[in-house]
């Protein structure tokens, strides 16, 4: 049948399974917004205050539902806007597809209106990029950039699309989509290998991140544990893959990690890295890290092997398919010694609360896990409060926390609340946030409102840009240069003036009883919560650090 550019865009989103996607429009996508008003019955487009929201909440889209997420802006300052987005979600391995307009291919390269080379600007951030100028391109783009980015491991494409294109007529006939590149090969000698070095370890550790999500390998990480009697440490990708009250999780690792974790893995004789790069929030001081272990690195991305941590063993391997080969050759074993030490040490990490402080953070995510149900989904923002997250909540699901781990976006949470609250209409989404990650992109407020979204705001407010506050007082001599705003935002009158409700609380019993009246509204909330701005984040080690540089309390 003979469609416009613009509808073959619909068209194979459809072939993909498209239902969803967010974005501005402009004058250069006019023709894409066009086509969409077409297809509005079987694409519903999601229209936020910013382009970096609608990417955002393209990401938090896929983190929950585990589909494509799929992002539109128009040219120029819309195209650039969606910067931050595509590279949060390249750093954590999340499939996107952003598509862009441009000025037609008459106009490129003569400085014209909001005319930018966004394919040259997002390169180095994106696993592949197109630039569409003839009609004829078009169709293979939209279905190879699917294909690569659910590839291997997963990642953002972007397609720049000129505005002749999409007005251009062509043909177009159906396909399905096409098949994902083939995963890694691996060899019968390098499962044989990891087996032995398992098999005879002493006290072996499993250290897994997000690439055992991406891989949904989670029922073979528990049966590897289980049937070597391994005790486990996480990343923030990974976390909710194992059980909160699984007695072989010994919490986060790294650099906010717990001590049982990292004082595990300091004394293990085996570190087993599942999914995982040894990034320097996790292996501080590369050279110290495990020094009486030797190493296994399994990681989809071969350029992930010995590229921060030198290992003994590196595999190329999808993460599932390698678990699925190596559990028949792994022995049943009892490492109750070592399982109860690292037990031990478990139970030395409490909450150290500020002296004087009237709520604790422990305190606010404690009471909303106990208030929700196990189908919750919890979104954070970036800083302190992210880790406080991560430190207290009672994880049971993998795609249950959303977070921006690798590039530490602040201002990622409303949008992937967002995103995340769309894709899963059933289910609650809280989104952690602080006073100063949140000022960032709080004008998703009205997305959220018009959108009648029941997504629970929680902002930890103590009036300072808290993570870096506290690395000032800790190693800067208390110099706070721009990190104590005194700002008067009045987040409660300000949710009411975006339409949703606001609450504020200043000690444990007004949190619950805002947190209960918040379940019961049906749009947006905020619940503004005053906090000790000396509250810290605890453990700590400091960057280049070891365990033996531990900050307790």
């Amino acid at each position: 049948m003979r469609v416009t550019g613009s509808q073959l865009v619909a068209e194979i989103l459809l072939e993909h399974s498209v239902d969803t996607i967010f974005g501005y429009p402009g004058g250069a996508a006019l023709n894409l917004y066009d086509a969409l008003y077409e297809y509005r019955d079987k694409i519903k487009h999601v229209l936020t205050a910013h382009e970096q929201g609608a990417a955002h909440a393209a990401d938090g889209y896929y983190r929950a539902t585990g589909k494509t997420g799929v992002v539109f802006a128009t040219s120029g300052p819309g195209a650039t806007n969606l910067v931050t987005g595509i590279a949060t979600a390249f750093m954590d391995s999340i499939p996107m597809i952003a598509i862009t307009a441009n000025v037609p291919d008459s106009l490129i390269g003569r400085d014209a209106f909001q005319e930018i080379c966004i394919t040259g600007i997002t390169m180095p951030i994106t696993k592949h990029t197109f630039f569409v100028n003839r009609i004829e391109d078009l169709a293979d783009a939209m279905r190879n950039a699917f294909r690569i980015a659910n590839s291997g491991r997963k990642g953002p494409v972007l397609i720049d699309i000129t505005k002749d294109v999409t007005a251009a007529m062509t043909d177009y006939k159906p396909e399905k989509p096409l098949p994902l590149n083939p995963r890694p090969v691996f060899t019968d000698k390098e499962v044989q290998e990891v087996a032995s070095m398992i098999n005879s370890s002493e006290k072996p550790i499993v250290y897994f991140g997000g690439g055992v999500a991406a891989a949904g390998a989670g029922e073979e990480l528990n049966a590897l544990l289980e049937t070597a009697d391994i005790p486990a440490t996480y990343t923030l990708m990974a976390a909710g893959i194992l059980g909160y009250e699984n007695p072989r999780n010994l919490g986060l690792i790294g650099m906010h990690g717990s001590i049982a974790a990292n004082r595990a893995v300091d004394r293990a004789d085996l570190v087993i890295a599942l999914g995982a790069r040894f990034s320097d929030r996790v292996a501080l001081n590369p050279e110290k890290f495990a020094k009486k272990a030797h190493k296994i690195q399994i990681d989809i991305d071969t350029s992930e092997l010995n590229k921060n941590v030198l290992v003994d063993l590196g595999v190329t391997a999808d993460v599932k398919e390698f678990l699925t080969k190596l559990l028949p050759l792994i022995k049943k074993k009892d490492h109750k010694e070592w399982v109860s030490q690292a037990t031990e040490w478990k139970k030395k990490t409490g909450d150290v609360k500020c002296q004087g402080a009237d709520l604790h953070p422990s305190e606010i995510v404690h009471a909303v896990c106990d208030l929700t149900d196990k189908e919750t989904i919890y979104v954070t923002d970036v800083g302190q409060h992210q880790m406080w997250a991560a430190q207290y909540l009672k994880h049971d699901k993998t795609k249950d926390f959303i977070t921006s781990g690798g590039l530490g976006t602040m201002g990622f949470g409303y949008g992937a609340a967002i995103g995340a609250q769309i894709g899963c209409p059933d289910k609650r989404v809280v989104h952690f946030t602080g006073d100063g990650s949140f000022h960032m992109n709080l004008n998703e407020a009205c997305t959220a409102v018009s959108q009648e979204l029941p997504i629970i705001t929680i902002i930890m407010n103590n009036q300072v840009l808290g993570m870096v506050y506290q690395w000032q007082t800790s190693f800067y001599g208390k110099r706070y240069a721009a990190t104590t705003p005194e700002r008067k935002t009045n987040f409660s009158k300000l949710a009411e003036a975006f339409g949703a409700k606001g609450f504020t609380a200043s000690n444990p019993k007004e949190f619950e009883e805002a947190f209960k009246k918040a379940l019961q509204e049906k749009g947006p909330v905020w619940i503004d919560c005053a906090i000790a701005r000396d509250e810290r984040v605890l453990p700590m080690i400091p960057g280049g650090g070891t365990i033996e540089d531990m900050i307790i309390g």
